[in-house]
């Protein structure tokens, strides 16, 4: 009874009070988050290895079979998945509810820290990363036009993605179905057996002759002058002047037996936009930001 007295006297009060509730309800009510789902830390957590060139049978034996004996005496696993393609090993380790993710995605971290001497050579370091439903794509932008794929892929990466990776709250853009700027080297074999070269030659060639490297420093009286290596090749038609093998009587360039074509790198994934090729970009948001907000800034 005593609020109730206090307010009955003191209206002005009673108002106030009431004000103060409504004026923070409607603030709260504005910075409220707004998912499609509810924010949950699910006890996942997925290992993902790459080997390019690595069958699916070789990926089998040797990444996925030793990850999963590595993992699988971690305690509280519910569950252990493993998908096996060409050049890719993917391992989902499902935990109880009770497991705590950050302790299980970092025990994970520490057990495939032990088999990594025996993976294979070349193998990229496998991934460890816990399953985050925020890292789902909110929205995607699809880019397409009369032009050739190099052209809307200089567009929708150079004029779209790195002004929108700017904008608050987004987290990652991810480009599907670009076509990256490549040099291809064409051999013909007949001609490359004939003049004694091999692939590995000509492998080594190319990457010890395209480099750009620093040359330390020397003193100039009162000034130090930095020095650079300046070996990047400039133009395809450069590559085709490069000197393979020089102990014959004349030196074996790569024009002798291949052709540089200046072209784009070979596709691994595909857009379309009603029937044609297209550049798609699918937005993250950052964790915990409100997904209609970062829609609508986008």
């Amino acid at each position: 009874m005593g609020l109730a007295a206090l307010c009955v006297r003191r209206p002005v009060f009673a108002t106030m009070l009431v004000m103060v509730l409504v004026v923070l309800g409607v603030a709260s009510f504005l910075r409220l988050g707004v998912d499609l789902y509810p924010k949950i830390d699910m006890p996942m957590v997925t290992i993902t290895a790459t080997l390019p060139g690595g069958s699916a049978e070789e990926m089998e034996t040797e990444v996925t079979k030793p990850i999963e004996e590595a993992v699988n005496t971690i305690q509280g696993i519910d569950e252990l998945r493993a998908t096996t393609v060409e050049g890719v090993s993917r391992v989902m380790v499902q935990f109880v509810l009770e497991r705590d993710v950050e302790q299980a995605a970092q025990d994970v971290r520490d057990r495939v820290s032990t088999i990594l001497p025996r993976l294979p050579q070349g193998i990229d370091p496998p991934v460890v990363e816990k399953i985050d439903p925020d890292a789902q794509p909110i929205m995607s932008i699809s880019v397409s036009g009369d032009r050739s794929m190099r052209e809307i892929t200089e567009i929708a990466d150079k004029q779209i993605k790195q002004r929108l990776e700017g904008v608050t709250g987004i987290g990652q853009i991810l480009l599907i179905g670009g076509r990256q700027r490549a040099i291809q080297i064409e051999i013909d074999a007949e001609k490359m057996n004939a003049l004694g070269i091999s692939v590995t030659q000509l492998s080594q060639t190319v990457q010890r002759q395209n480099v750009e490297i620093p040359s330390g420093r020397i003193d100039q009286g009162l000034r130090e002058v930095t020095l650079r290596t300046l070996g990047r090749i400039s133009s395809p038609e450069q590559f085709g002047g490069l000197i393979v093998n020089s102990d014959r009587n004349a030196p074996v360039r790569i024009r002798d037996f291949a052709t540089v074509a200046d072209s784009w790198e070979e596709p691994r994934d595909l857009a379309r936009l009603d029937g044609r090729p297209a550049v798609t970009l699918l937005v993250r948001k950052q964790s915990g930001t409100n997904t209609v907000k970062v829609i609508q800034t986008v």
